[in-house]
């Protein structure tokens, strides 16, 4: 798929590929003939998705500091309050498999703003908010192993993935370093079922697959920047790719674009 304004976010559900499109304030399903669907509008950027265990869409409105939560009927309704606890902008989110959402702010005002750390909330199926990581980097992408016991984060401005352990009552706890990435920023990231992570880098316009402790073990290239990946679930695994041209002149029509690459290994954990 192309023509996109800016894409980002992508998830695979329910045999689909879903990501926003920021610039157009739209959620997007792609099929697999190549037809889309616009599933949700959201006057919003940035705008980060992903499910509840029963299937409902959550959507990140940062511009308004709410998660937002998609009705069988489709129309949206506030899920959780995030302003009390931030007003710079909202980014990332990964629900785990008892319904709480993890949803990170990067802590300053991208790109003028000058930088502070960025933290992690976790917003439970009722709607509380509690912070339970700080000090991060502007943190990006984030992950939760296949086992549901660890959680991801890309610390973009640290060139690191950055892991800790989820307690039993949601909490982070005993961060530590999962794998540097120097030379890159990783900024959308999934879990294989092998226990990699893919991570997609804009300035390098690529993608990686690094195991625990830093070792790359794969990498495709782009023509433009890579913003977010996700893998495919079942035989004959996919890495798709969403990347757009970053920098200099405006274009005079939407860079963005989906591709697909033949994957090692499918998806797994969650997102």
């Amino acid at each position: 798929m192309d023509g996109i304004v800016f894409g980002e976010s992508m998830r695979w559900h329910e045999g689909r590929l879903w990501f926003s499109d920021w610039g157009a304030n739209q959620v997007v399903v792609l099929d697999a003939d190549g037809g889309h669907t616009v599933v949700a509008t959201v006057p919003s950027f940035p705008m980060c998705i992903d499910f509840l265990p029963d299937g409902r869409l959550l959507v990140v409105d940062s511009a308004r500091g709410r998660v937002l939560r998609r009705e069988a009927d489709g129309t949206l309704v506030e899920h959780a309050d995030l302003a009390g606890v931030s007003r710079r902008p909202w980014n990332e989110i990964v629900v785990d498999g008892q319904g709480s959402a993890y949803v990170n702010t990067i802590g300053f005002d991208f790109p003028d703003g000058e930088f502070a750390p960025g933290l992690v909330v976790r917003v439970t199926p009722d709607g509380v908010v509690t912070t339970v990581a700080d000090g991060l980097a502007f943190p990006n992408g984030m992950a939760i192993s296949d086992d549901g016991t660890e959680l991801i984060v890309a610390e973009s401005y640290a060139n690191r993935l950055t892991a800790y352990r989820i307690a039993a009552d949601g909490g982070l706890r005993d961060r530590r370093s999962w794998a540097e990435t120097p030379g890159d920023h990783p900024d959308g990231i999934c879990i294989d079922a092998e226990g990699a992570v893919w991570y997609a880098d804009v300035g390098n316009r690529r993608c990686v697959r690094v195991r625990e402790g830093g070792e790359v073990l794969a990498v495709v290239g782009l023509d433009r920047g890579a913003f977010s990946c996700t893998l495919s679930r079942g035989p004959d695994p996919r890495l798709y790719v969403v990347g757009q041209s970053w920098g200099g002149p405006a274009s005079a029509r939407p860079t963005g674009q989906i591709v697909a690459f033949p994957a090692p290994a499918p998806g797994a954990g969650r997102p």
